[in-house]
């Protein structure tokens, strides 16, 4: 069996026991799980982890077949140099709020872009109500020019948004 990490991205309706049974599938070859994130997106629900010692792409593939298929999910394996214990730490918390509107990311994430900052880790949702909807996003990175450039990066964003721009002191073990 490989001792390569691989990326495996699955994708589909929320459902319960999704994590589960993937998890289960792995435990039971001796699969090392590593970094993950899974989170519910709409009605669907995504995992995107890396694993190893499962085997190559296609012996992945083959072990979770049974879970794909009773839960209709989408499978992809990619190969990686990735290794655990090289995540880089956010500094800076970048918070956004506003109405609703086409281009809100784009706008955001071109002007913090232009700052230097590095998109780490980011997260959005639609509240408010179907009338009038709000967009919340919240983007943890770096700030390699410094938290200042930020702040005057996104001063100029306006058109009825608020930016909150706060340092992290990210503390992991």
């Amino acid at each position: 069996m490989s001792d390569s990490w691989l990326i495996l991205t699955l994708v589909g309706a929320d459902r319960p026991g999704i994590v589960a049974n993937v998890t289960r599938v792995l435990y039971a070859v001796g699969a090392e799980l590593g970094e993950a994130a899974m989170m519910r997106l709409g009605n669907q629900f995504a995992i995107m982890m890396m694993v190893r010692g499962a085997g190559s792409v296609g012996d992945v593939t083959g072990l979770l077949e049974s879970v794909r298929a009773a839960f209709s999910l989408k499978l992809h394996i990619d190969e990686t140099d990735a290794a655990l214990h090289q995540s880089r730490e956010p500094d800076v918390l970048v918070t956004v709020h506003g109405a609703d509107r086409a281009g809100i990311v784009a706008d955001v994430t071109g002007a913090l872009l232009e700052s230097g900052f590095n998109v780490l880790d980011l997260r959005s949702d639609v509240g408010g109500t179907a009338d009038a909807p709000i967009y919340i996003m919240q983007i943890e990175g770096e700030a390699r020019q410094g938290i200042e450039a930020v702040e005057r990066a996104v001063a100029g964003l306006g058109q009825g948004l608020t930016v909150r721009v706060q340092a992290l002191d990210t503390v992991r073990g």
